[in-house]
């Protein structure tokens, strides 16, 4: 199979005696700081004459679409930001790579851009306490040891060029035990999905791998292991929320499992460190932070988990961005889903128990939004959508499945793909966004809905965050099909905050969750219900009835149905299961 071209794939064998031995040992043996041993940056600040007010924590938002960097004072407000947007890379369908060097360039950014606008400000560098880092879970990097130059593109988590590989997986031995050990099933979604296709397809990287010298990653490892020296002493970790969307880490231990490693056949990949969420990882070791801790680092949905303050079991939010993403608080225990959601860890917080969540996966959302305006052409910047959406009462009879990587939770389909039914001559392109945000909603609503039967207690209120909840007419929609009330905060970052709140943790900002009771809590606006349950329940009918019609479109010979201990109990799947009896 011919794959697309990565980035410069070339290696250097004269920096060996500069870097190092190799190492072959899954363990990496770089420490890190201990957290007890690190002095508070904040108590220094403090001792100069500044107020608690006066410290700061920075955030580094690396999202699938564009890299930010947020400065929060101590109340959570943003003090300055810059962001950047990235290419993106189609080189087949199905197939998504990201650049590795222009993410780690695209970082470089907009730390020097946001901390120019801090300092401009009339702040001072001395205040600003540590760093946290969140990211896009799942996207996969490796990278060789010895010159630090990624071995082939990133493949971004809504890839799905693997969808062989999954069949291979699912043929092999102990397939059956995977979800058991790791919450997850084996699909294309996941790291070590991806690290297996790269090893089988790429030809320096399983050089790489044979030599001892591949480093694996999400991209948290990537920047961490860059902005703390490279191949000059960068420190190789990851946290639990992102190793738990690997398949390689044991959902109950927190540690790499050797079967499931053993099971992918990557005994020899340079695997990094599993760290807690919230503790001093190392100093960025270059740019205008240099000499500043990074002590924070969450995948991007658990942060916003943490950004919502969704401490307590049975609190949930929904991320609206690139994707869709709903997670359940289940409190120190894995909860492992019979209803085709996810078993993840919510947050780490250094010797602290972990906490657990449950999670609804939509593969498609905001990027919805982005293919009818770069794609069709039907509006000129995204902000249109609503606009025109309000505009008309209802889609006019249009269902849209956006299901251009498959359908993810709770359906688990590789088999379909995007479908737009139910158009008439009577259909505009207002009917049309209509039924693009009327398709994050529905989606949403089935996620939510087998989040009901797996925890037993039903939700009250939706919180919500990520830049679809500015549209007013999509928060409306997604209350009236899920029939609960959905509270939207003032300040939409709370993916980044999240992340500044773990590394704020980490260097005594704060010391205890009520510290931040009024952090975000002032102006949030609030969408209740305004349809009637038969109706509803009639709209929401009508989607499951598209997606069925959607369901198919690929041969069943390039891919197969989830199994292995995820019961998938939707209309979709029981309707099926009649029609095969």
């Amino acid at each position: 199979m011919s794959v697309s071209p990565a980035v410069n794939l070339s290696r250097n064998s004269s920096l060996r005696s500069e870097f190092g031995e190799r190492r072959t040992s899954s363990t990496p043996n770089t420490r890190r700081p201990s957290l007890r041993s690190t002095p508070s940056r904040r108590n220094s600040a403090m001792l100069e004459g500044d107020s608690p007010d006066e410290v700061f924590v920075g955030a580094i938002d690396q999202g699938t679409t564009s890299t930010r960097f947020i400065i929060f004072d101590r109340n959570g407000q943003p003090q300055a930001q810059h962001q950047v947007e990235f290419e993106q890379i189609y080189p087949k369908p199905g197939w998504i790579e990201h650049d590795p060097e222009e993410i780690r360039s695209s970082v470089s950014t907009v730390l020097s851009k946001a901390t120019k606008n801090f300092l401009d400000g009339g702040r001072r560098m001395r205040q600003l306490q540590a760093v946290g880092i969140t990211n896009q879970r799942e996207t996969t990097v490796v990278w060789d040891a010895e010159t630090g130059r990624p071995l082939y593109n990133a493949i971004v988590w809504a890839d799905t060029r693997t969808t062989e590989t999954v069949q291979q997986l699912k043929r092999r031995p102990g397939s059956d035990k995977i979800f058991e050990l790791c919450g997850l099933p084996i699909t294309t979604y996941f790291s070590a999905v991806k690290l297996r296709w790269i090893l089988d397809h790429v030809e320096d990287a399983r050089e790489a791998y044979d030599e001892g010298a591949l480093m694996f990653g999400t991209i948290d490892s990537w920047l961490i292991w860059n902005f703390t020296g490279g191949i000059n002493g960068g420190v190789h970790v990851t946290d639990p929320t992102n190793a738990s969307r690997t398949m390689l880490m044991n959902i109950r231990t927190l540690q790499w499992d050797q079967e499931l490693i053993d099971f992918f056949d990557l005994g020899k990949v340079i695997l990094p460190e599993i760290v807690s969420s919230s503790e001093v990882y190392g100093k960025m070791s270059t740019g205008p932070l240099a000499g500043i801790p990074i002590s924070g680092c969450l995948g991007d949905q658990s942060s916003a988990l943490v950004g919502q303050q969704a401490f307590n079991p049975g609190d949930a939010k929904n991320t609206y961005g690139t994707g869709c993403f709903l997670l359940y608080n289940t409190g120190e225990t894995p909860v492992l889903s019979k209803n085709g959601l996810l078993t993840t860890v919510g947050y780490k917080f250094g010797d602290k128990k972990p906490v657990y969540a449950l999670e609804g996966s939509i593969a498609v959302a905001g990027s919805s939004i982005k293919w009818l305006r770069d794609g069709l052409g039907l509006i000129k910047e995204s902000a249109e959508i609503s606009e025109l959406a309000a505009s008309v009462e209802d889609a006019g009879g249009v269902i849209f499945v956006p299901a251009f990587s498959g359908l993810f939770a709770p359906y688990w389909r590789d088999d379909v793909r995007g479908t737009m039914l139910g158009i008439t001559h009577y259909t505009t392109k207002a009917h049309i966004c209509r039924a693009t945000l009327e398709a994050i909603c529905f989606q949403a609503k089935a996620i939510l809905d087998a989040m009901n039967k797996d925890s037993g207690t039903p939700l009250k209120v939706l919180k919500v965050d990520g830049g679809v909840t500015n549209s007013d007419t999509c928060m409306q929609i997604q209350s009236d099909l899920i029939g609960l009330q959905v509270e939207r905060p003032a300040m939409r970052e709370t993916t980044a905050l999240g992340a500044a709140i773990a590394a704020g943790f980490a260097v005594g900002v704060w010391s205890d969750f009520s510290e931040l009771a009024s952090i975000n809590q002032e102006g949030k606006d609030i969408f209740k219900p305004t349809i009637e349950e038969s109706v509803r329940e009639e709209r929401f009918g009508l989607w499951e009835r598209a997606v069925r019609q959607s369901c198919g479109w690929l041969k069943r010979d390039e891919v197969e149905e989830l199994k292995d201990g995820v019961e998938q109990m939707t209309l979709v799947q029981a309707e099926e299961k009649a029609e095969n009896a």
